[in-house]
């Protein structure tokens, strides 16, 4: 029986992806380098120490990711405070109506706290979660699955006992390493065959996963 709901943030619950690769090409161009979709997209769901790896394997290792990185983050920050945070369609009614059932809800993402902080304030969807876990919180990001695992252990259930929400591939192989059934609903990349199998469930919205929960799919 499913007592927990655990949820990835970037790319499930907020449309950050696309805005986040915007920044990179802005960034990339003011250094005369081209930032190319099928690139990022690859990076996508990582730790940041593997994305610097990829970085400096692209570009060289004199790229100024730490410098580059800051100003995206800057960039989204700015995006995010003139039009606000876009948050996936169907995210609210979700979480609402998970919270009516008594399911517990944790919040277990690569980003680091003061991000995590910052945007569920402004989102005002702090109010829904009972705990999270933060990548500057554990030793191992995804795809290790110490991130799904503390979730558990917060959310005080077995990882029988929870099912993931994700958007990424390194999300699904987190979540299947910790033995805890993945619902995918993917964003900028549908997962490969390999991550498909992985997956309990790819679903287009995050509607299609009420509908899930409403129909008794998900018990």
């Amino acid at each position: 029986m499913i007592k927990a709901v655990i949820f990835d943030m970037d790319g499930l619950m907020i449309d950050s992806e696309r805005v986040t690769y915007e920044g990179y090409v802005t960034e990339c161009k003011k250094l005369g380098l081209e930032m190319e979709e099928e690139f990022y997209i690859q990076t996508l769901g990582l730790p940041l120490p593997a994305v610097f790896t990829m970085y400096y394997d692209k570009y060289g290792s004199s790229f100024p990711m730490d410098q580059v990185l800051e100003k995206v983050h800057q960039y989204m920050d700015d995006r995010f405070q003139n039009e606000g945070v876009p948050v996936k369609e169907g995210l609210r009614e979700l979480l609402q109506y998970i919270k009516t059932q008594g399911y517990k809800t944790v919040l277990a993402t690569s980003s680091n706290r003061d991000r995590v902080d910052r945007i569920l304030g402004q989102t005002k969807l702090e109010q829904y979660f009972d705990s999270s876990i933060c990548g500057d919180e554990i030793e191992r990001g995804k795809p290790n699955p110490d991130v799904f695992l503390k979730a558990c252990e917060k959310a005080g259930v077995n990882t029988d006992e929870a099912v993931v929400l994700e958007d990424s591939e390194a999300g699904i192989q987190a979540a299947y390493s910790a033995g805890i059934p993945v619902i995918c609903v993917p964003d900028m990349k549908y997962p490969e065959k390999e991550y498909q199998e992985k997956a309990g469930w790819i679903v287009d919205s995050l509607r299609a996963v009420l509908a899930m929960f409403e129909d008794g799919e998900l018990r």
